[in-house]
């Protein structure tokens, strides 16, 4: 008799098994031909121009995560809504502080700018220094 721990264990070794055979069935299966086009930085019909290492401006990942946060969000929104009048009050309540979380940060990142495509550039301060500070800061 196994017990559910050699179980557990036996699903897995499995598991690895299995994915690892399928790896190496399809290393031997797919066919292989190399090609130059192949081989280039896109392959979405679009020539190539510029190096591939570009920066993309953080806004991107900002935007992203954002609506990411939103995305989670419906998920738990919708089965809550189906079942919204088996819950009652509690889940109402339970609810409505998901919500103010979300909102909280949502208005959050709307207030530091976030949420604005062409942020404004930061002001600086400028320090007016003598000539005998000058001379001691390139020194």
């Amino acid at each position: 008799m196994l017990s559910e721990f050699a179980k557990v264990l036996l699903f897995l070794i499995i598991g690895v098994v299995f994915v690892a055979g399928a790896l190496i069935a399809n290393r031997f299966i797919r066919p292989h031909r190399p090609n130059p086009e192949k081989s280039t930085i896109y392959e979405c019909g679009e020539e190539p121009v510029g190096n591939p290492w570009v920066k993309f401006n953080i806004r991107f990942y900002t935007v992203a995560l954002i609506f990411l946060i939103f995305e989670v969000e419906v998920v738990f929104l919708f089965p809550w809504a189906v079942i919204y009048k088996e819950l009652g009050l509690f889940a109402f309540i339970e609810m409505v502080v998901f919500l103010l979380i979300l909102i909280l940060g949502y208005v959050y990142a709307w207030a530091k700018g976030d949420l604005e495509w062409d942020k404004p550039k930061p002001k600086y301060t400028k320090f007016e220094m003598g000539e005998k500070e000058v001379e001691e800061v390139k020194a």
